[in-house]
């Protein structure tokens, strides 16, 4: 049995609590020293290393679509502190470093998020979207991935998109953030832009160092525990040459693991577990 929050068992102390994890969040981040990106550019550098896409509209939420709109609004309002960003040598990333100023001007609308495990309506949601496409072109890089949290639970069937599974990165301000370090000595800059129906995200360098990351997972598998059905692989990056497609490097990026809320397609295997 999953361990209880403060605020599952008296809900009415969440605003408190979340305006004290804020506080002390950006407190520490005020405090520990690192170099966090700032800069943005609206130019682009002149490589681009990796770009992907990914329908914002869902309709296999169960929810109602006017959420799914909201979400759009909530996506665009946040990205537009991304868009440009400059990750120089020696700077951290970090998703609430930016997207904590998104509302200043305008509010987030009420959208669908996973708090404690489960799915709610609250202000603010579907920032994971922007934050899981973040991570997955930000992984065709060199750069560390400092911090990254996977859902605890997948309430619905995840959007078409070239992203493996496991490929995910929860965010939740004050509490789960999405970081990366340049430890190299080359600038990376993040572009965010949209369709009528995609958000899109792509990364830009400054050189081409004949090297392209490739992402993948490996040893997806689903197991049935006390009556509950989980999710589990590991994803892996391989660095290769672009000119010979030679392996230069591999390794094991970390493992992902959540909690199918949904019924998977048919016939897909599933390992009993006691």
């Amino acid at each position: 049995m999953e361990r209880k929050y403060l605020t599952e068992l008296f809900p009415w102390l969440r605003p408190l609590r979340l305006r004290q994890r804020k506080f002390f969040y950006y407190a520490g981040m005020r405090l520990d020293k690192r170099l966090y990106a700032l800069h943005r550019e609206a130019e682009r550098l002149p490589v681009e290393l990796f770009s992907s896409a990914c329908p914002m509209y869902n309709p296999a939420t169960g929810f109602a679509m006017v959420y799914q709109e909201n979400k759009v609004f909530n996506l665009k309002l946040a990205a537009a502190t991304l868009d440009g960003l400059h990750i120089r040598p020696g700077e951290t990333f970090s998703f609430w470093r930016l997207v904590k100023d998104a509302q200043r001007e305008q509010p987030y609308k009420a959208g669908l998020a996973e708090v404690n495990g489960r799915l709610v309506i609250e202000k603010g949601g579907g920032l994971c979207q922007l934050s899981n496409l973040l991570c997955w072109v930000l992984l065709h890089t060199p750069l560390t991935v400092a911090e990254r949290h996977g859902h605890r639970k997948k309430d619905f069937p995840e959007p078409q998109s070239d992203a493996p599974m496991g490929v995910d990165a929860a965010v939740a301000e004050g509490w789960l953030d999405l970081r990366f370090y340049n430890d190299t000595a080359d600038t990376f800059q993040i572009g965010v832009s949209f369709t009528k129906t995609h958000i899109c995200a792509a990364v830009y360098t400054e050189r081409d160092r004949g090297i392209r990351w490739q992402v993948d997972n490996r040893q997806l598998h689903y197991y049935r525990r006390q009556e509950e059905i989980w999710e589990e692989t590991d994803v892996v990056r391989r660095a290769c040459r672009t000119d010979t497609g030679e392996l230069l490097e591999e390794c094991l990026l970390y493992q992902n693991r959540c909690r199918i809320g949904y019924k998977l397609s048919e016939g897909t295997p599933v390992e009993e577990r006691s």
